[in-house]
This record gives C-alpha cells, structure tokens and sequence, in this order.
C-alpha cells in the first residue's frame, strides 16, 4: 500500500479553478466514480471541499494509469498532476469545478475499500438504521457533512456574538448530584462510594446560578445534556444546548439580546435578515387562540370560543360538553367549503387521534347554501350566527371541536396544522420567530396529585402573584420566556428566584418538603444565603436550531452520531451487557427475569 510520504496536499478537490491552470498541483480524497474509456480512465476524487475530475493516461504516466485500472468506489488515493481546462463540450456546469480537470502523472493508493452498502451521493433512499450503521460513510456525503460544517459555523457566531457582548465560557460539571425534578436522570454508578451514584445533567441550570452567585455575571456554554425521556424526531437522549446565565438585567434586556444574536446568526451564516423584535404573545393567548404554547404563526387561523353562543342550545352534545366545564370552539378554513365528504371523515378520523370524541362541519357555499350535519339541531340561524362570528365568507368551511379545554386545544391545534398543510398555507421557507411569555408557574399533574413546576422550580414568579404561592397556585404566572420557531420551542428560559425564603416557598408549593429540599438542594439555598444577584437565563436546543435553520425533518441529521427512537446507537450497539467483574467493581447486582433481557 502507498503513503503519502513526500507528497504535500495542495488544496482541496472541491477548490481547484481556473487559477490552478497548468500548475503541478497535489490532491488527496476518495474515489467517487472511475469511468474506463480504454486508453483513458477518468476518476472523480471527493474530498470535504468538493469533487474534481482526473485524467489517467499512458502518455501522462504509465505508472499512474496502471494503478488507476484498479481502483474502484471509495478507494483513498492521493494524486500529483497538472490542471488544464475541459474541452468546450465536457464542461459540466453543475460542478463547481466543471470547467477544469486534472491530469495525473503519479497516483498513490492509500488505502482500498469494500463496496459500501449504499452509494455516497445525495438524495439516497435508504434505511435509517442502515445509515446510521455505517454512520461513518453516510457522513460521507456531501449533505451530511454541509450539515454539520453549518453547525459548526453556527456555533462559532453564536460564540463570537456571546463574546462580544461580555461573556464568559465556563465548563459545569458532567458528574454530578440526581436531583430528579422533571424527566429521569441518568446515573452513573461510583466505584470510590459504593452504593451510591452520580447523575449526568439535564441541563447545567444549579451550577449556572452558582456561578453567578460567584460574581462571574455573564456566563454561557455550548453544552452536552441528557435527559432518560421517550424520543421523538427532535429530541435525543444526549443533546446540545447553547446555555447562558447573566445577572442584573431584566426580561426585556434579554429577550433583546437574544434577538440579535439570531439576527446575527442568520445573517452570517444562512445571508438572511431576520426582522427583529420578534412579536410577543402570552401564553394564555397562544393557548386560547392556537391550542399550543408553540404555536406556528407562518399562518393565521386562530381560534374561536363559540362555547358563549352554544350555551342555551338544545343540542345535547354541544349542551352536555358545556355543563361539565368543557368549551366549544372553531377554526375557519379560507375556501374549502366545497371539501368532499370522504375527507371530512378523514378529518373527524384525524382529530380523534388527539382525543376529540367527535368534530362537526358548516361549510358556506358559494351559492349561499350550507353543507352541514348539525343545522337540523341547532337551527340555520344560529348556524349562520355562528358563521359570522367566525368570520366566515362564502366558500369558507368552520370546524368545530366540543370537549374539555384540554382536549379541545390539542385537537383542534393539530387540525388547525393539518389544515394549514393541506391549503398550502405555510411558507416552507419562512422563519418565523416568536416569543411566548408569562406562563403558568405551575401545572397540575393528576398521576402525582400535586402541582409540579411547568419550567422548573428555580423559575421566579410574577412578583405580583406570589402571595398566592401556596393558597392558589394555578393563579401564578412565572417570569419564562420560550422562543419558538416555525411551532418548534428553539429555546426557553426565566428570571430566577434569587432568595433563599423564596425558593424554599417554591418548593412547599410543589409538595416539596423543607427536608426534601435540603438535601436535594441544600448547596443552592445555603449559596443564596452569601448574598445572590438577582440573576436570569436562557437555553437554546442547538440541536433544534440547526434542524430549523437547514430545514431538516430530523435532528438526527445535523448530529454526527445520533440514537435511533429506542435510544439505540447501530453503530457501536450501545447500549449494551457489561463483563461480570465490572458489574462487582461497582457493588452493582442485576435483577433480570431472564438472561435474554440483557440483549434487548
């Protein structure tokens, strides 16, 4: 086998142009495609940069010409040969080096290849488990490594802008105290202290907080994060945040600093202008108007509370969905009166799926009629009522949603997408930037029949709704913030509590008890007693952010060794069983049925 002794790279494949011409210049990649044309053979090398065409011939180098004869795909060749222009009639205008090619006078074979299992090109249609097995060469192709030099150039703005501005890049810990409040940690067991265990974090948030009880004052970290959660197609068990921490300002000053640093982001990376200050709305309105505390605003079809007009009707479904605290409201579609029945089946199918027991329709006909099952029970003028309240025109159709408020949110926040989908209503190429503000601080959670922190307990409530902490607590509003993206959270943060009476007030309303809190977070509160800043923060899901911005439909194509849905890893087949020693090492005793659970 060759090396590359002696030979130096002179640039990459991807950069040779016109001012390379008849220049001896030196390249190194892989063998995307080799075409034998008898006494001339043409090979494709790839590298990062790009794809040039070479040229082996006798009268070029004999030597080079043998050797080419057997190379095949993905073999790793370096190559020493001049740069000449392309015949008029083989200049290929789709590659960006398709004017010139290089003629080889000494090849070098670095390394051979096995056929891969699937071609090293764009657009592949192949399985994701098999991608992501042979991960190595699936991040061969050229949109996978664009992925991931995006995410790079990502990263480094929003380090150059964070720096700009006063901040600091500080290092948390990875092993650190369980304080499981949220989703599940993962534990790390510890040989030195048998019987008892580390946790990896789900965010840095305590040693953030600390750090600006430090004096530190600005503090970020692109960071690593693991939360034990079921997986959808932007969420990981490891994931990556832009983390950041900053004392003495207030909710305005951020929400402003994180806008232009989007901006700036955009800007530089993706050459767009993003329109700053993103509009704001509370999380009351999304909710009551979208269904979702990420709503996608690229369109508008908000909702309508009809549940006041349907009060007194005698229509049992609509009453009884009402007496029982339920609501009833609708969406009105611009233009689809004329839907076909089969798909406004379609559609009562869809909803259901989120819950909905049912769904009704008035579509108002272009001709001033009406398509619609329910006006034999509530009667043409109310129905026509309910259209004007609707806004509804000719050619419109209202969907309509009767549940509890929950179920009606879900539902009818789903349909309202689905609807956008199919009435090509949403600008694919659109970033719509958001922020949702004034949350609940707390939610109820009928498994464990108490309130639980809706971001999590160390987020500061409205000042003007604390005396209600412990006596109504699905009264307080917090000071959070999220920023949504497209209908995708890209980040979110809060002011935080900052004084250790506070906190511990926080923590009763949670069902935490004064002990609990003690011991889970007893290094906090006793640091809130050494005279804390008033402090707050922000974390954005970088992992989400570069899906959005290179419009993927996954995260796990702008992750260079993500996990599949079960949180499997093909690649290494992690995770996996352990030697038996290891296990001991540790204290650490398995109590499985059967030996074949080790292996699933």
């Amino acid at each position: 086998m060759d090396t590359m002794a002696g030979m130096s790279r002179t640039c990459g494949c991807g950069e040779v142009d016109q001012q390379h011409m008849d220049q001896i210049i030196t390249l190194a990649g892989w063998v995307q495609r080799r075409r034998d044309h008898g006494g001339l053979i043409f090979v494709d090398l790839r590298d990062r940069s790009g794809i040039v065409q070479l040229v082996m011939s006798p009268q070029y180098g004999e030597e080079a010409f043998r050797k080419a004869e057997s190379v095949r795909n993905e073999y790793v060749l370096a190559v020493q040969g001049k740069v000449r222009s392309r015949s008029e009639d083989t200049i290929n205008p789709k590659m960006k080096t398709g004017r010139v090619e290089v003629v080889v006078s000494e090849l070098r074979i670095l390394n051979r290849a096995k056929t891969p299992p699937f071609y090293v090109e764009d657009g592949i249609d192949v399985d994701e488990n098999v991608r992501l097995k042979y991960r190595y060469i699936d991040l061969r192709r050229p949109e996978m490594q664009q992925h991931l030099i995006m995410r790079h150039k990502i990263a480094h703005a929003m380090r150059e802008f964070l720096d700009d501005n006063g901040f600091l890049e500080i290092e948390t810990p990875m092993l650190t105290k369980s304080t499981p409040e949220g989703a599940r940690d993962y534990l790390v067991p510890s040989r030195v202290n048998p019987g008892k265990f580390y946790a990896l974090p789900q965010s840095p948030q305590l040693f953030k907080q600390l750090l600006m009880v430090s004096g530190l004052e600005r503090y970020f970290q692109i960071v690593r994060c693991f939360r034990d959660e079921d997986l959808r197609a932007d969420r990981q068990p490891e994931f990556t945040q832009l983390d950041m921490e900053l004392s003495f300002e207030n909710q305005d000053f951020i929400l402003d600093l994180m806008e232009h640093m989007m901006q700036q982001v955009f800007r530089s990376v993706l050459h767009v202008e993003i329109p700053i200050p993103f509009q704001r709305i509370t999380w009351d309105d999304a909710m009551n108007l979208y269904g979702s505390d990420k709503p996608d605003l690229r369109f508008d079809m908000h909702f309508h509370d009809i549940t006041g007009l349907l009060k007194d009707t005698g229509f049992k479904v609509f009453r009884s969905v009402i007496e029982r605290g339920g609501v009833v409201k609708a969406i009105t579609v611009k233009g689809d009166a004329a839907i076909p029945r089969r798909e406004l089946d379609g559609l009562v199918e869809y909803a259901g799926r989120y819950g909905a027991k049912g769904m009704a329709w008035i579509g108002f006909l272009e001709d001033g009629g009406l398509k619609c099952q329910i006006t034999k029970f509530l009667g043409e003028e109310l129905v026509r009522k309910i259209g004007a309240f609707c806004e509804a025109e000719k050619g419109d159709l209202v969907l309509l949603i009767a549940d509890q408020p929950k179920v009606v949110a879900q539902a009818l926040g789903e349909l309202r997408l689905e609807m956008g989908r199919r009435m090509n209503l949403i600008d694919e190429n659109a970033f719509c930037f958001r922020w949702v503000v004034d949350f609940p601080m707390f939610e109820y959670s009928e498994d464990e029949k108490r309130y639980v922190a809706e971001h999590h307990p160390f987020t500061a409530p409205k000042e003007e709704d604390v005396q209600y902490l412990l006596s109504d607590p699905a009264r307080v509003h917090a000071n959070a913030y999220d920023m949504v993206l497209n209908g995708i959270e890209a980040g979110g943060g809060s002011l935080r509590i900052y004084q250790e009476e506070l906190q511990e007030k926080v923590f009763q309303a949670i069902g935490i008890s004064q002990e609990e809190a003690r011991q889970k977070f007893g290094f906090l509160l006793d640091a809130f007693q050494y005279g804390a800043p008033p402090h707050a923060g922000i974390a954005l899901g970088l992992d989400r952010l570069v899906m959005l911005m290179l419009r993927c439909s996954s995260i796990r194509d702008v992750i260079a060794f993500p996990k599949t849905q079960s949180a499997i890893d093909p690649l290494t087949q992690a995770p996996s069983s352990v030697a038996e020693k290891q296990l001991k090492e540790l204290h650490i005793k398995l109590d499985l049925h059967k030996e074949s659970d080790l292996f699933q």
